[in-house]
């Protein structure tokens, strides 16, 4: 009954939206892409199997691409027999995920309509569904229960700002959450409230973030052209900012300068679609400036050298985790502005980076928090921002010691991704993890940590 009506809202949904989303699909490139996917046509690619069961993985957008980067390695080395197909919904994750995953299996999800997720069900017939974070979607989820396909779900939370609109909707959720046979929280917090929406508690375990255990295995090409073209700068990095953030940043430059001359900016906006706004608002603000996308198909010869306080734009997807490596101070944005929620501090925790963000970040609280715990991370109003990343720009041995704090905070809270193999491993049935790869999920990989920078 539930479901009937979550149909019919749908549908209204649709119905008088159907102008705008037109309107949007003509104006708008991002509409467009991919759509035919999204309403049950099954890429042909997908249906040409290898004789081998699937699973079926989906993770949203760009955070969540990143975030089970990790998870998707050890899969294919925990479970060899199975196809690991990989799934989003935004352009951007899906172009990340093509790159790091391999487009022969990487899709759109299907709305969430009855007939586009039954194509694709039909088409994959997977063996297990795994959804990243909170992707809950009643006609997916239901599809995947008539079929007695297992779904679980890793890195899940419940997000402060998210959890009132959860509360109003229980009645729906709690038939639909009580049928899923894993679910791995982020925190004790996140367990809670996931039990609260009616999952079964003997399901729910915390397993940690799984952003502890990524790591920028490769350096990326604008880091390795960084490097050269800025050598015997400093860098600040501000990574992930939206509207607003960019202006406050460029409003404080000037000060950041005469603090330290020697100073570039790197300026990394969330958002693709705002690169080129971005671009003019660099033009209109008097600072010298150079777009990221300028420098590709060119030899590092033929770059100018980049000059002490310069902006980069870096107006490329999927290169910030690795340039944060550069960092003298890291800005991590989505937090000056209330409606923001913050973005994931873990990325430049990993390389000892010190960090500054605003007070809005609601979507990455726990860890957010931990970080203040352990004095690893500044907090800063839009007022105090200037002090702040001044501060640290001078006082270089309190900003080394910071950074190593959030370093440590970000090696002790690894192991998500072993304790989340083991779980899928019990939703598969299958014999249970040998000690020796065991040990080797939950340690940090030797290797991996030599490509690091």
């Amino acid at each position: 009954m539930v479901l009937i009506f979550y149909n019919l809202a749908l549908l209204t949904v649709l119905v008088a939206g159907a102008p705008w989303w037109l309107w949007r699909m003509v104006t708008t490139q991002k509409y467009r892409e991919g759509l035919a996917e999204r309403l049950g046509r099954v890429p042909h690619w997908l249906r040409s199997a290898d004789g081998k069961p699937v699973i079926w993985l989906h993770a949203v957008s760009v955070g969540e691409v990143l975030a089970v980067s990790r998870l998707v390695q050890e899969i294919e080395a925990a479970f060899p027999g199975y196809r690991l197909c990989i799934s989003t919904t935004t352009r951007t994750g899906q172009e990340l995920a093509r790159t790091r995953f391999g487009a022969a299996r990487v899709f759109y999800c299907p709305l969430d309509l009855p007939w586009a997720v039954r194509a694709y069900l039909n088409a994959l017939r997977p063996n297990m569904l795994i959804l990243a974070e909170t992707e809950f979607w009643p006609n997916l989820l239901n599809g995947c229960f008539r079929r007695n396909i297992p779904v679980a779900v890793v890195n899940a939370r419940i997000s402060d700002r998210s959890w009132p609109r959860y509360q109003m909707l229980r009645s729906l959720w709690r038939p639909i959450l009580g049928q899923l046979r894993r679910v791995l929280a982020q925190s004790a917090t996140d367990a809670e409230r996931l039990i609260e929406l009616g999952c079964e508690p003997a399901f729910v375990s915390v397993s940690g973030n799984l952003k502890f255990d990524v790591r920028a295995a490769q350096e990326s090409e604008a880091t390795s052209v960084l490097k050269i073209l800025g050598s015997g700068t400093r860098v600040l990095v501000a990574g992930s900012t939206l509207e607003g953030e960019e202006a406050a940043l460029l409003e404080v430059w000037p000060r950041m300068l005469a603090a330290d001359p020697n100073l570039i900016m790197v300026l990394a906006p969330r958002h693709p679609e705002r690169f080129t706004a971005v671009s003019a608002i660099l033009a209109g603000s008097g600072a010298s400036s150079v777009r990221r996308s300028e420098w590709k198909g060119k030899a590092v010869s033929a770059i100018p050298a980049l000059r002490s306080g310069q902006v980069v734009l870096l107006d490329t997807i999927g290169e910030l985790a690795s340039v944060y490596s550069l960092a003298a101070v890291a800005f991590v944005g989505g937090s000056l502005v209330p409606s923001g929620g913050g973005h994931n501090p873990l990325e430049p925790a990993q390389f000892g980076v010190p960090i500054v963000m605003g007070p809005h970040y609601a979507n990455f609280r726990a860890i957010t928090e931990d970080l203040r715990t352990h004095n690893a991370i500044r907090i800063a109003l839009r007022e105090e921002l200037a002090e702040v990343l001044i501060e640290l720009l001078i006082n270089r041995k309190e900003a080394e010691a910071m950074g190593v704090r959030a370093r440590q905070v970000f090696e002790q809270q690894a192991g998500a991704t072993a304790r989340s193999i083991d779980a899928l491993r019990e939703v598969l049935q299958l014999p249970s993890v040998s000690p020796a790869t065991a040990s080797r999920l939950g340690r940090d990989d030797d290797r991996r940590d030599e490509d690091r920078t």
